[in-house]
């Protein structure tokens, strides 16, 4: 009898790459929601017939339930004791039904997600979807590799394991804690905030128990700046004049900061005149080949010296992964397990036009095995697998892969080897000295040039010797601060601090650039902006355990007991639920201590924007306030009416809503196939019709938290009957690629056109028409 097989592998590339080895490439392939690869083969020494396919990331992501997604109608504080429900993260992939229909009739399940706690959970994740239970004779098996080479992928299939459910558990604790404290945080300051000033330019002024810290870091640092005092000091340097060569030497002394002090001392030398050698000293020194390379060293080098951010540098090096260039991205050790093939590796890149005679040497000549580093128990360090040239990757992918083959194989060099001669010298009871460097072996420095040592020659002194000084110089100078944080600094912060994980580091400094807390400048250096300064100095004045790192590494250390199994996921979640919840309401209770700084920094609403509509409560106009998040301000009745994002808005025709009396307005997108559509601020804010959920723009642009259930109901959405603005009166048919309705566009002419309310989908009428609209009747064709 022969049995199916499910396997199940975290991308589409990764199962290609699966099935195509235990298949020896004989295989056939379906679209599914993803692709289905089917072949036959052996399974623990029974013919089985394979079924190869793959989720995409995340099958579920955590969210609050339908009755707390309203702004208004959700006090904050009860966020921190609602359920939380996880719900299908890219229903349109329609990835659960997918996995449950393959899974029927299969008689085991292998899942080869990644292997770090994210993987651990998306194995749960799909273990659920496809409802396998390790019963009924059916077993669920956990694939663990570090690349997609098939030496890697066989072993895999040979060495299968259980999936662990308590690193799964940490990461359901970490959800949990950042949705319930982020989310909670986040939305009682940008109601309290948005409320209030018209140019804070960001649309959601967010906190994240991750994200704060990260920011704290930069704000401390421009702290540090302004507040520093520079002071001035001084320097004595004699020159020489010795067989051809002239020489600045350094004083001992290196700086004072008192100018008649340095000049007594450089009376003293010029008195003398002279420079008698004390002492001469040889010294062997060597630099240290580096240990394997892990992600967080991966995103500084990448950072500071290839010129990306470690967002991207992430991005590209999960591509070169997936693709079969180097082994897993996401690894905390710098250390090599004691089975791994160096010369297996070697032998891949020999061929390479760029570093393959390298190669060669080190294999000819015998590689050093690399330094301990230290082990994670994770994955080893991030090593290339397979040859590639920059035809083949694009110019930033090489460049990242450029850098992991030389760090590699820098790995495998000898150390570089150096003689240091230091001369010293005395005159006028001062000492002085000059240090000479000469390479012995250039070792590894030869494949990483970048960190040579530098020549400095030195021309043969005698000991005793007495030399002429041929001038002296005072040189003066100042104290001078540090500079802002780079992204590399920062992320040593991170890693020092625990704040992040290797997989999210990169996500928390992507975060405080988006929301416009930070500016990346020149040198890829962080600057705080004046909304990321305020809101870190508000909380340093209620309190600072909200932006310091100390509660986060307290966090992530509860964490990885529950994946140790050494703490109970739940106990963890409710101990720390209940701390921010406490600091939540001591926060509400002096949020004046944060606006005080506010108000300095930031222009009130009523100052704010250019007048451009009436109310249709009060009759009297509004103010547009066109800076992020885009708002209607009435000042009569102090209400908010946000408008859709990324586009500009204008009044339209003062034509009123024949709901509510507020003036309609006009909002176009950018672009020559950008919209234009009228809508009402009211209904846009509060749809007036249930079952009105099609979040326009409103809900995309706030990502995760919706500005009120329902924001953004423009006209082309609205069920009215008689309004001549309505999706009744405007709609044309239906759109041939979703569920929505073409609309005409009512300021299209004179190329006039039909829109659809939901999809990117346009339709372009004949030209030349001076007026177009709808009608009742219907085209019996």
């Amino acid at each position: 009898m022969e049995f199916r097989e499910n396997q199940v592998a975290e991308k589409p590339s990764i199962a290609l790459a699966i099935a195509t080895v235990l298949s020896s490439g004989r295989m056939s392939s379906r679209r599914g929601s993803t692709e289905v690869h089917e072949f036959d083969g052996m399974f623990l020494g029974f013919p089985v017939q394979y079924k190869v396919t793959s989720v995409i990331g995340h099958v579920f992501s955590v969210d609050f339930p339908a009755r707390y997604q309203d702004w208004n109608a959700t006090d904050p504080l009860d966020l921190f004791d609602a359920q939380i429900v996880k719900a299908e993260s890219n229903p349109k992939a329609h990835i659960c039904r997918h996995l449950s229909q393959e899974a029927r009739g299969c008689g085991h399940l292998v899942l080869w997600l990644d292997c770090d706690r994210e993987g651990e959970n998306i194995c749960f994740e799909v273990i659920d979807s496809t409802g396998f239970q390790s019963k009924d004779g059916k077993k669920i098996y956990r694939a663990r590799f570090s690349s997609v080479t098939e030496k890697d992928i066989l072993k895999a299939m040979n060495s299968l394991v259980e999936p662990n459910k308590n690193e799964a558990l940490a990461v359901d604790a970490r959800q949990e804690i950042d949705l319930k404290v982020g989310v909670a945080f986040t939305r009682f300051q940008t109601s309290y905030f948005n409320g209030k000033y018209g140019n804070l330019d960001s649309r959601v002024i967010s906190y994240g128990p991750c994200q704060t810290p990260t920011l704290g870091f930069c704000v401390q640092r421009h702290q540090t700046i302004t507040t520093f005092k520079p002071e001035k000091f001084w320097t004595l340097h004699p020159y020489i004049l010795h067989k051809g060569y002239e020489l600045k030497l350094e004083w001992e002394r290196q700086r004072l900061f008192d100018f008649d002090v340095a000049q007594m001392f450089c009376n003293f030398v010029k008195e003398d005149g002279m420079l008698k050698v004390i002492s001469i000293s040889e010294k062997q020194e060597s630099k240290g080949r580096p240990t394997g390379l892990n992600t967080v060293n991966l995103m500084k080098v990448a950072s500071s010296s290839l010129g990306f951010g470690p967002q991207l540098a992430m991005q590209l090096a999960e591509r070169l992964y997936t693709q079969g260039y180097i082994s897993y991205p996401r690894t905390e050790s710098s250390a090599y397990p004691s089975s791994f093939d160096y010369k297996g590796t070697l032998k891949a890149l020999v061929r390479n036009p760029v570093w393959g005679d390298y190669v060669q040497q080190l294999l000819s000549e015998g590689y050093h095995t690399p330094k301990s580093g230290t082990d994670a128990g994770d994955h080893p360090p991030i090593t290339p697998m397979s040859s590639a040239t920059e035809d083949m990757l694009g110019h930033d992918a090489w460049n990242l892969y450029q850098y992991i083959c030389q760090h590699f194989l820098g790995s495998l060099s000898p150390d570089c080897k150096y003689t240091r001669t230091k001369i010293e010298f005395q005159s006028g009871g001062e000492l002085f000295q000059y240090v000479g460097q000469h390479v012995k072996v250039k070792g590894f420095t030869s494949i990483m040039p970048w960190l040579a040592v530098n020549e400095i020659n030195i021309p043969q002194f005698t000991q005793g010797h007495k030399i002429e000084i041929s001038r002296i110089e005072v040189d003066e100078g100042n104290t001078r601060p540090p500079d802002y944080l780079t992204e590399s600094e920062l992320i040593s912060l991170m890693e020092k601090n625990g704040i992040g994980t290797d997989a999210s580091i990169s996500v928390h400094i992507n975060n405080i650039c988006e929301r416009n807390y930070v500016q990346v400048q020149a040198g890829r250096k962080l600057v705080p902006t004046a909304l990321g300064i305020s809101l870190i100095r508000g909380y340093q004045c209620i309190d600072p355990d909200l932006c310091l790192p100390d509660i986060r590494s307290f966090i992530e250390h509860q964490i990885a007991l529950v994946a140790k199994g050494q703490a109970d996921h739940s106990l963890v979640v409710e101990h720390v639920i209940d701390q921010f919840r406490r600091k939540f309401s001591y926060f509400v209770k002096q949020i004046e201590n944060m606006d005080a700084l506010f108000e300095a920094e930031f222009s009130p609403l009523s100052s704010s924007g250019r007048v451009l509509s009436k109310c249709g409560k009060c009759l009297r106009y509004m103010k547009h306030i066109s800076s992020q998040p885009s708002r209607l301000y009435c000042g009569t009745c102090e209400e908010i009416y946000y408008t859709p994002p990324k586009g500009s808005v204008k009044l339209y025709k003062e034509l009123t809503c024949p709901l509510d009396n507020f003036e309609l307005l006009l909002f176009s997108m950018p672009g020559p196939d950008g919209k234009s559509f009228p809508f009402c601020p009211y209904c846009y804010n509060s749809p007036p019709f249930e079952g009105i959920d099609n979040l326009y723009g409103a809900g995309k642009a706030a990502g995760p938290t919706k500005l009120g259930k329902g924001a953004g109901m423009p006209c082309f959405l609205c069920p009215h009957p008689t309004c001549q603005h309505s999706m009744i009166s405007q709609g044309v048919c239906a759109c041939p690629e979703c569920d929505g309705t073409l609309v005409l566009d009512p300021v299209s002419a004179p190329k006039w056109r039909l829109y659809c309310n939901m999809c990117n989908c346009l339709v372009s009428l004949p030209e030349g028409a001076h007026r177009i609209s709808t009608t009742k009747d219907h085209c019996p064709e």
